[in-house]
């Protein structure tokens, strides 16, 4: 007889750091489904699929919803929601390092390479102190941000609801979650100054990653801070403002969109559509309305992502530069890529190409699955496709019409643009090292 000791799930301690992270995600969307399955959740019983689905989109923050936040779910049910989502996005060792240091325990080596994994950081050094200002950091920009929607809230919706609205948003928006109180997300707000600052400087904030953050806070001097952060700033700051440009460019004269506002409105509208497309997930226009040539481009924004080891998703800014500057590189016949004085290492480059590539497959199959199993038109089935791998939550109105296997198919692709392509890849493969070297063969390409 086979022996089946040998075909168990391996135990903590023999699991890889990659693995140990995947796992600790899908058992945190298991209990996130239980929660969410109790008569104490929701004003009327849910089925499993639609639990199972909302506890994913929270953990992974992408915001994708097949049941409305507001009126389905009760205070407790929020609650959940609320915490799933602050738990998936500052990520799950992030709350275990600090509940180990609350408890007076030391942290050990394996505790501080899976910290390392998490962050995607290329060495051991200063993790814990790196948790520590983060976790610090989060919760007061989550709460200074209550504080100031609820002065603008509170008046409106009085001390209990003006109070929780403030704190939900706050949180779901510094997490990039896209998850809102309102069936609408934050349309009623579309011209209104207050909420079109604080809730893009939430996302652009927590969407920037957290390493890039934690520079800032230690570095004084532009000049001093690492590469990767004068990558994600230079290139948030210009990606921004052509995404913010574009879309006023193309959407000014629709009227189903920007055509019906104010010029201060349209600026407003044209800034929040730009931001939230890299993971953010609210809305202030109806996108199911936008153009065509604006749905293209979001797809673009969606799939590129927020940054590195950030509340947000998709292959990441840095990844995305990083390939452009090879392409650029390649065209002036250079050997290296070369970007403020520092050559990037091919080791980066080869990186980046398989995470585009894996990436590009997963939401390929997806969208290949999704036109044979869902009866909708072809685009919004390619735009939920690209929100639900970028961990976006935008959506063009399928995502309540997605039949019993869409849904699966969207919690997979979830699941991977959360977790990251080439992480669950290695927390899947066996790695093989071999120290065999062959002979260069020439293969004739383009």
């Amino acid at each position: 007889m086979m022996n089946v000791t040998n075909r168990k799930i391996p135990s903590a301690r023999r699991m890889s750091p990659q693995q140990f992270l995947a796992f600790g995600f899908l058992g945190t969307i298991l209990i996130g489904t239980i929660l969410l399955l109790l008569p104490i959740s929701t004003h009327n019983p849910i089925s499993l699929i639609d639990a199972l689905f909302t506890s994913t989109s929270a953990t992974t923050v992408t915001g994708l919803v097949v049941l409305d936040t507001g009126s389905d779910f009760t205070l407790f049910g929020q609650i959940v929601i609320m915490l799933l989502i602050k738990i998936g996005g500052l990520g799950l060792m992030t709350f275990a390092v600090m509940i180990v240091l609350a408890l007076g325990r030391r942290i050990g080596l394996r505790e501080r390479v899976l910290v390392q994994e998490s962050f995607n950081q290329t060495s051991l050094g200063g993790m814990i102190r790196l948790v520590k200002v983060l976790f610090i950091f989060a919760f007061s920009v989550e709460a200074v941000a209550t504080l100031l929607l609820s002065f603008y809230w509170i008046p409106t919706y009085g001390w209990g609801f003006g109070f929780f609205t403030s704190l939900f948003h706050s949180i779901s928006a510094f997490n990039n979650a896209g998850f809102s109180l309102w069936d609408d997300s934050l349309s009623k707000y579309v011209g209104d100054p207050v909420v079109n600052i604080i809730i893009p400087f939430l996302f652009i904030t927590g969407g920037i990653g957290f390493t890039v953050i934690y520079d800032l806070i230690v570095t004084k001097t532009f000049r001093r801070l690492s590469l990767h952060t004068k990558l994600m700033l230079t290139g948030t700051l210009v990606i921004n403002l052509v995404a913010m440009l574009l879309i006023f460019a193309l959407e000014y004269g629709n009227p189903a969109t920007l055509g019906s506002l104010s010029s201060i409105e349209k600026m407003f509208a044209s800034f929040f559509q730009a931001v939230t497309p890299r993971t953010a997930g609210f809305n202030t226009i109806d996108i199911g309305s936008m153009n065509p040539a604006t749905i293209t481009f979001f797809l673009l924004l969606m799939f590129i992502g927020a940054g590195s080891a950030s509340t947000g998703s998709g292959i990441k800014l840095t990844t995305f530069i990083i390939i452009v500057l090879a392409v650029y590189s390649y065209l002036r016949a250079r050997k290296e890529s070369v970007i403020f004085e520092r050559k990037i290492d091919n080791q980066i480059v080869i990186r980046a190409l398989s995470i585009v590539f894996i990436s590009l497959t997963a939401v390929v199959t997806s969208i290949f699955l999704l036109s044979i199993t869902e009866s909708a038109p072809y685009l919004w089935i390619v735009f939920e496709a690209f929100s639900a791998f970028g961990t976006v939550g935008l959506s063009m109105g399928l995502t309540e019409e997605l039949s019993f296997m869409g849904k699966q198919m969207i919690i997979i692709l979830m699941v991977i643009g959360r977790i990251g392509p080439v992480t669950l890849a290695f927390a899947l493969a066996k790695s093989e090292y071999s120290h065999i070297r062959y002979p260069k063969g020439d293969v004739f390409t383009g």
